[in-house]
């Protein structure tokens, strides 16, 4: 590789273990990423105090109410949008929380009338802080208790963005017949993780990594260095998983990936996509032309409308 092909495939190796809004900065200069503001709720807080105003625009969604709910010794904040089955469950990639949705979630309602949750995984907006590294098994017992709390226990379409395809892949594991289908936006896939390409992403994350442990430790700083932590391992464990037969699912696949600078491992990552889809029934295959791996910011048209084709099989 040139060395100008290392930096970018080093930046988009990082964009896998740390959300895209950081991985300039921590790239380029070590300065500390300034934490979203979480919104406040507190252990008794009411739906109706941490609600939005019901009364907005003719063409927006009803306001969604925040329950808080725990876990395994941690609370999640999630936020559930009023309407009718199949429920939309959309699960934001590494580093996001629920706000990452928030321009979707109205035109998702008014174009399936569907219930609709975000939530924040832990560590992430409202949510609690969880010690430790990563662990999208822990993530996906916590999705499944946040829903069965809220009732939610059959005919779920989950959409899964970056590092929450892992999420989406355990869920789907443990509760193959809550789901309805899934979409999985340029996500996470096991087949990407064999032991050569986790080897180039630890290696060339190593640098960042460290020059993040030396800033202030901050909630969010503290959840970045958890997802570094035990890269090897945790990939190479989902590595051997794979997604349930009866659960139909659409991948959705940057042209660019994060990949974009180094094409032969955006090659692998539309490779492992590719496989992922032929490995069992149900599955289909989109490339979205011209965007980069924040496909739901730069092709939010067509995110929506293969959502729309998910729930509408799912009815």
């Amino acid at each position: 590789m040139s060395t100008q092909t290392m930096s970018r495939f080093r930046r988009a190796a990082l964009a896998l273990v740390l959300p895209v809004a950081v991985v300039g900065a921590v790239a380029a200069c070590g300065d500390s990423a300034a934490p979203k503001a979480a919104p406040a709720a507190g252990p008794a807080a009411s739906a109706s105090e941490v609600s939005t105003d019901a009364a907005g625009p003719a063409n927006s969604a009803p306001a969604a109410d925040l329950h808080m709910i725990a876990h395994d010794g941690h609370r999640l904040a999630f936020h559930l949008t009023p309407g009718h089955s199949p429920t939309l469950v959309l699960d934001a990639g590494g580093g996001e929380d629920s706000s990452y949705w928030d321009a979707l979630v109205a035109q998702l309602w008014q174009a399936t009338g569907s219930q609709i949750i975000t939530y924040d995984r832990a560590g992430m907006g409202a949510s609690d802080e969880v010690k430790g590294p990563w662990d999208g098994r822990a993530a996906a017992s916590d999705l499944q208790a946040g829903l069965r709390e809220l009732g939610v226990t059959r005919d779920v379409v989950l959409v899964s963005h970056s590092q929450a395809g892992e999420v989406a892949t355990y869920f789907a594991r443990a509760n193959p017949g809550v789901l309805s289908g899934a979409v999985l936006v340029d996500a996470n896939l096991p087949q990407f993780f064999t032991d050569t390409q986790i080897q180039r992403i630890v290696a060339l994350t190593a640098p960042q990594i460290e020059a993040l442990m030396k800033q202030p430790s901050t909630k969010e700083n503290r959840q970045l260095i958890g997802t570094a932590e035990d890269f090897g391992p945790t990939h190479q464990a989902y590595h051997k998983v794979s997604w349930p037969d009866s659960v139909p699912v659409t991948v959705i696949v940057a042209e660019k990936t994060p990949f974009d600078g180094s094409a032969q491992d955006a090659q692998r990552w539309r490779d492992a996509a590719a496989t992922f889809v032929a490995a069992g029934p149900g599955r289909t295959l989109v490339t979205a032309q011209g965007s980069s791996h924040d496909v739901p910011k730069d092709k939010p048209a067509l995110v929506l409308n293969e959502i729309e084709q998910m729930a509408a099989t799912a009815k």
